[in-house]
């Protein structure tokens, strides 16, 4: 009986091998998957997120690589195609070029224009002509299969010939080289002569002589407003700007009006998004004093983030600041030298706030009867309940819809996120999608300093931008390493906007670098990324901490801070002037306004750090090419000496080719090769930002 059952059981196996041995796929169908690959494979598409889970991220004016894995088997040659589609349907064609040699990843570039929702796919084929070609030129000249090779690369061209898909003046065109190719009594090198045809090679890359077509699954990339990926981004409290301590020391609050004299400055030094935090009435419960102190004073503001009092939440304005109008006043004033006003959106509620009264279930309740408060061990916010977006999620979500609407209504257009990396990321994707479908000019800023997961996973359910790790990156090493993730690993969703301060951050670097520093960090930030921003006071140096915390002393959070800008700058110590002239180099240069453009070059110092920015002409709307390099002495405490070392390929220039460089901080210009020598003083200019002029002639 046992025999019998494995006989039996033999003989199905044999009869199943059988039949896929006559039907290759009959394997897979059996499995229940049908084949997921065309006759030409094409892989590892980009850019995409997580298999289209989520859609890539690009800007309008941005230059995004396309890139896609595609072979086949054998020695035949294969083209690849990127079939983009437009919001508005119309589909171009763009050849696709290998790489780099033997690692079958094809990529094209290409500047997207148009704000909306875009769609690719990634054609590959069988390149008949382009193997003929290859195999012709060298079996030709050496005399092997001459006519045969001959009669094929003809017979190529005469199927193309009658394709009415071609025009009718490449018709002939293609005609003509195949009875070349066909007519015996030319001499071999007449006939061979049709390979180097320009007017017919030029024709057939527009539309190939192909077959095995294969095309692979569509893949989506929301191109949104340029301001989404380019911006330079100023932060101040307006309840500063114009405050003033009055005869029995109290303050007398700023107020839109007086914040809006401010404006013109920050316009002058190139800044084109003003950042304000919270501006609703603050809550007086465990209110916070000066440098987060507990024993606040009757006169003391608060911190702005402790949201809610008697005169209202998230939709009000704090009465010290002005009324509704006197917002839409500031809003006007911004506009009119050319600044859009970003507006913190922070989710959670000081002990007054409304909410506590009428939605008690949107906070967490802890055993003892009284509601938690916000914490960040070992920091304490005892002015501070955190929402619990899990008990009552549906009003949760209608409450911040209508908040964000009201605010849009009246003209916000830029959202800073305060803390979302304690809220659910579904939540993130579900509100920020239905504010993009009413409304896709609006931006979100995540201030996410999180896990690196969890920054991302913002990034890709919506965030338009996101703070990141920058100001916890100094040395040469980290930098690079930082850098080199923003361009190759996060590019596709994952905006930065390297802010070099706030409220919150004062590195070390900042604290005991000295005016080197601020210089170093502004320098870089500026140049690296097409986003990036600066909190009030960094032109002045403020550098001093509070102890035992990585943040400015006599923090603004908990007081008011007036400063004396104009004072500072006729002193000669504000660094406004340098600030203004970093805007002005990247409104001038267009490499800036990219991040993908990042390439890391080498120096012979651990503390000198080389980049490049290269746009190619077809994309500077100048007719030239745009090329920067950044050489920057990282160490604020050092005279740097050192060589660097270049790969100018990168930048479209040959080895061994020598050229001009303008240092646009110094007005000095060199000329320079692949390995040039620097001297970097951290106290006098410890960066070049190079602007390459072009090959020496």
């Amino acid at each position: 009986m046992q025999r019998r059952r494995i006989n039996s059981r033999y003989g199905r196996w044999v009869a199943k091998t059988a039949k896929t041995l006559r039907d290759p796929h009959e394997s897979t169908r059996l499995a229940g998957a049908p084949p997921k690959i065309g006759r030409i494979p094409i892989l590892d598409l980009s850019p995409q997120l997580n298999d289209g889970l989520w859609p890539a991220k690009s800007f309008v004016g941005e230059v995004v690589p396309f890139r896609a894995t595609a072979f086949r088997e054998g020695h035949d040659l294969i083209g690849v195609t990127l079939l983009l589609t437009a919001p508005d349907g119309t589909e171009t064609r763009h050849p696709m070029g290998l790489s780099a040699p033997g690692t079958d990843r094809w990529e094209t570039l290409v500047q997207l224009g148009v704000q909306g929702r875009w769609t690719y796919r990634v054609r590959a084929y069988a390149d008949d002509w382009a193997s003929w070609e290859h195999n012709a030129a060298i079996k030709i000249p050496a005399g092997i299969d001459v006519e045969l090779m001959f009669t094929m690369g003809a017979r190529l061209l005469d199927a193309a010939g009658i394709d009415k898909a071609r025009p009718a003046a490449e018709r002939r065109l293609v005609q003509a080289a195949a009875q070349t190719l066909a007519d015996r009594g030319l001499p071999v090198d007449t006939r061979l002569a049709v390979i180097s045809n320009d007017k017919l090679n030029a024709a057939i890359a527009l539309r190939p002589i192909s077959s095995l077509e294969s095309v692979s699954e569509t893949r989506t990339v929301v191109v949104e407003r340029a301001r989404a990926g380019v911006g330079s981004w100023y932060e101040f409290f307006p309840r500063s700007e114009g405050a003033k301590r009055l005869a029995d020391g109290s303050w007398k609050s700023g107020t839109f009006r007086t914040a809006a004299r401010r404006l013109p400055e920050v316009a002058m030094m190139g800044f084109d998004v003003v950042y304000l935090p919270p501006i609703h009435p603050i809550g007086r419960a465990y209110r916070k004093g000066p440098n987060n102190s507990l024993d606040a004073g009757q006169n003391d503001p608060g911190s702005p983030w402790a949201i809610g009092s008697a005169e209202g939440g998230h939709d009000a304005i704090h009465p010290d600041l002005g009324t509704v109008a006197d917002f839409r006043y500031f809003l006007g004033q911004a506009s009119k030298v050319g600044i859009e006003i970003a507006l913190d959106f922070a989710l959670q509620a000081s002990p007054d706030h409304p909410w506590v009264a009428a939605h008690p279930e949107w906070f967490t309740t802890l055993p003892d009867g009284t509601i938690a408060y916000a914490e960040n061990p070992p920091k304490k916010y005892q002015d501070i309940y955190p929402i619990n977006f899990d008990n009552d999620p549906a009003g949760i979500r209608a409450e911040s819809l209508r908040i964000l609407r009201y605010w849009i209504d009246l003209g916000v257009t830029i959202f800073r996120v305060d803390n979302p990396h304690t809220k659910p990321l579904d939540f993130w994707e579900w509100v920020i999608n239905e504010i993009n479908a009413e409304y896709p000019e609006v931006v979100f800023l995540a201030e996410a300093f999180t896990r690196p997961a969890l920054l991302q996973g913002l990034a890709k359910v919506g965030f338009q931008q996101s703070y990141t790790y920058f100001t916890w990156r100094n040395t040469k090493a980290e930098l690079e390493e930082f850098f080199d993730g923003l361009v190759h690993e996060t590019a596709d969703f994952l905006r930065p906007n390297l802010f070099v301060n706030t409220p919150d951050i004062l590195s070390e670097f900042l604290q005991f670098g000295g005016p080197a520093a601020f210089k170093i960090r502004a320098a870089l930030a500026a140049t690296a990324a097409p986003t990036w921003g600066v909190y009030s006071g960094f032109e002045l140096y403020e550098s001093v901490a509070r102890p035992g915390a990585e943040e400015n002393i006599d923090n603004e959070k908990y007081e008011f801070r007036p400063r004396n800008f104009a004072q500072a700058e006729e002193a000669g110590k504000s660094l406004a002037p340098f600030l203004t002239l970093l805007t002005r180099i990247r409104a001038e240069h267009p490499a800036l306004g990219q991040l993908r453009n990042l390439h890391i070059h080498t120096s012979d110092d651990e503390s000198v750090l080389v980049f490049s920015k290269h746009l190619d002409a077809a994309f500077t709307g100048t007719g030239r090419p745009d090329t920067l390099i950044i050489v920057a002495n990282v160490d604020p405490h050092s005279v740097r000496e050192t060589l660097v070392h270049l790969d100018v390929t990168r930048f479209g220039l040959r080895r061994g080719e020598t050229f001009e460089v303008h240092d646009l901080v110094s007005g000095a210009e060199w000329t320079w090769s692949a390995d040039n020598y620097v001297r970097l003083d951290a106290f006098s200019e410890p960066v070049h930002i190079l602007q390459v002029r072009g090959p020496r002639a």
